[in-house]
This record gives structure tokens, sequence and C-alpha cells, in this order.
């Protein structure tokens, strides 16, 4: 009979730590089910607009995401060089009509490789995420680059 009891007293904490471990596995789910609906991100941008003042910006000349159209703009708040050797930014993606994304990006000034990555915006921007690498470009008729991947939440 005692073993009957402690068994029912070491039963009942253990059901949160399977219900904790049922939830967490179904979370790994869903999360790799979300990351399904990311798609190709290629675009380029010229920026002889920015000579790295807060408030410049750079030119989308080319665009896989029909919601970034050619001539949107791309806006730096922060100076270059603000840590020593960096970019290091809050952007904005201006498809104008209200149509923008917010992000961050973070580029070494010495090899142009960066990182950028949006995280919302509005208009046909809500639920916008993207990450992508940054590139410069090959040679002086070139334009920099952005790849990576994007996705809407369920906002869009």
């Amino acid at each position: 009979m005692t073993y009957k009891t402690l068994t029912a007293t070491f039963a009942v904490p253990l059901l949160p730590a399977v219900a904790l471990t049922l939830a967490l596995s179904t979370g790994g789910t869903s999360v790799s089910a979300a990351s399904e609906h990311s798609k190709a991100f290629h675009v380029t941008k010229e920026c002889s607009q920015y000579f790295g003042a807060a408030g410049q910006f750079c030119t989308i000349t080319s665009s896989n995401l029909p919601r970034i159209k050619v001539g949107s703009r791309v806006y730096y708040d922060q100076a270059a060089g603000t840590p020593a050797g960096l970019l290091d930014s809050n952007v904005v993606l201006d498809a104008g009509s209200g149509n923008r994304a917010v992000g961050r990006c973070t580029l070494d000034l010495s090899t142009g490789l960066g990182l950028c990555t949006f995280s919302d915006g509005t208009g046909k921007f809500a639920g916008f995420n993207a990450r992508v690498e940054v590139s410069p470009p090959a040679d002086e008729n070139d334009d920099w680059h952005w790849e990576g991947t994007y996705s809407f939440n369920s906002l869009d």
C-alpha cells in the first residue's frame, strides 16, 4: 500500500514536466514550419547619395520582391564611423505611399561586408521580416547587393 501512495506522490509532480516537454517539442515544430515560409531575397542598390552622414540614403536598383520597387530608398539614421570602422545604423526602407520597413544594418567599412535585418513595417510592409547579407560592388559599374531571406507574418 505504501508503494502505491509513493507512486501517486511522485507521478503528480511529473505531470507539469511532461506537459512542458510536450509544449517545447510542439513549439519546435511550429518554428521550423514558420521558417519554411521564408523566400529568397535579392536586392541591389546604388549609393551615390550616401556619404556616411545620418539621414542620407541609397536607392534600390533591382528587387525580386514586388513591394520593393526600383527607386525605393534606404535611409540610414546614424553616421558611419561610430564605432570606428563600422556603419551600425537603424534603417528605413521607404517604398513610398506610407510603405516602410524598419530595421538595422551593420557594415564593416574596410570590407563592405555586413548584415541587415528588418523586423516590421507599415503599409505593404506590415509583418515584414528579413535577414540579408550585404556585399559591396565588384567594380565601379556594379551596385551593392543584399542577399538573404524574407517573410511576412500572419498580418499579411
